[in-house]
């Protein structure tokens, strides 16, 4: 398995500093990672032509590859105006990935509001799914749906959107996280979707304590935030020893949320992921 960081690991450091992609690749180069993981929304331009360049330029200077590419779409809307628009911007992403060398383009589901449901918004999200599936398969990119937000993130219905799609090219980005967010075992999560995994946030959450920033809010209004994975409450030995099991040879990807410097706690993230990936016995 190798092992890339998500540039919204970063997120409060890009935003204090004004990172750009390639100062982010440079950033990871110096923390001994494999890669990094990209997203849509980190182009300072319309046209991000030119800091795709810069950022290629940067991946070659500094060995590293792209994991995989990040598309922040949301297929839970009313209108069918809105919904195509969601498609073109993960059509546009597999474009992205090509160009960068990545066979994983990140996609999400939606996200809950107003008064719509999970069941509401189901046939909005395998309909986009299966609007994007072609490219994918003709471009040899898998698009990868992360259990993400409130909305479509318990393992069984990433399970039931990856069936009723029925692409070869659609499978699961795993997010070790998010689960709690759903008051789901990441354990179980885990072994419920295991043989669709094709990319993996390395993720740790815990219960909100006095004196702590913003969090996150759960179904259940339970507030959790980001910890550096192994101070919260995923178990992330059972699922590194999981994924061993299975054979898995994709990216472990570190996604950091919590408060800390986002240096200090990424630098922190990779040395506890490669003692998982190396310790006796795993």
């Amino acid at each position: 398995m190798k092992v890339s960081v998500s540039m919204y690991s970063l997120a409060s450091t890009i935003k204090q500093e004004g990172w750009s992609v390639a100062d982010f690749i440079h950033y990871a180069k110096k923390i001994s990672l494999d890669g990094v993981e990209l997203l849509d929304f980190y182009w300072k331009g319309e046209d991000p032509s030119s800091e795709i360049i810069e950022a290629k330029e940067a991946l070659h200077d500094t060995g590293l590859v792209v994991s995989a590419y990040d598309v922040s779409n949301n297929f839970v809307k009313e209108s069918e105006e809105e919904r195509a628009a969601e498609v073109e911007k993960i059509l546009k992403g597999i474009s992205v990935a090509k160009e960068f060398g990545t066979d994983i383009v990140r996609v999400f589901c939606g996200d809950l509001h107003g008064a719509l449901t999970y069941e509401d918004g189901q046939q909005w999200i395998i309909d986009g799914l299966k609007a994007c599936a072609p490219k994918a398969e003709a471009a040899g990119v898998t698009l990868a749906i992360e259990n993400h937000g409130l909305l479509a993130g318990k393992s069984r219905q990433v399970e039931d959107i990856i069936k009723n799609v029925d692409s070869p090219r659609v499978k699961s980005t795993f997010d070790t996280g998010n689960f709690l967010l759903v008051h789901e075992e990441p354990q179980l999560a885990f072994d419920r979707l295991k043989r669709e995994i094709v990319h993996v946030h390395f993720k740790d959450f815990r219960e909100k304590e006095e004196g702590d920033g913003p969090g996150f809010k759960s179904t259940q209004g339970v507030e959790l935030v980001g910890t550096v994975p192994g101070d919260g409450q995923v178990d992330l030995s059972y699922i590194v020893d999981g994924l061993k099991q299975e054979g898995y040879e994709g990216w472990l990807s570190i996604e950091y949320e919590g408060h800390d410097d986002g240096r200090e706690a990424n630098e922190e993230a990779v040395r506890r992921l490669r003692h998982l990936l190396v310790r006796e016995g795993a």
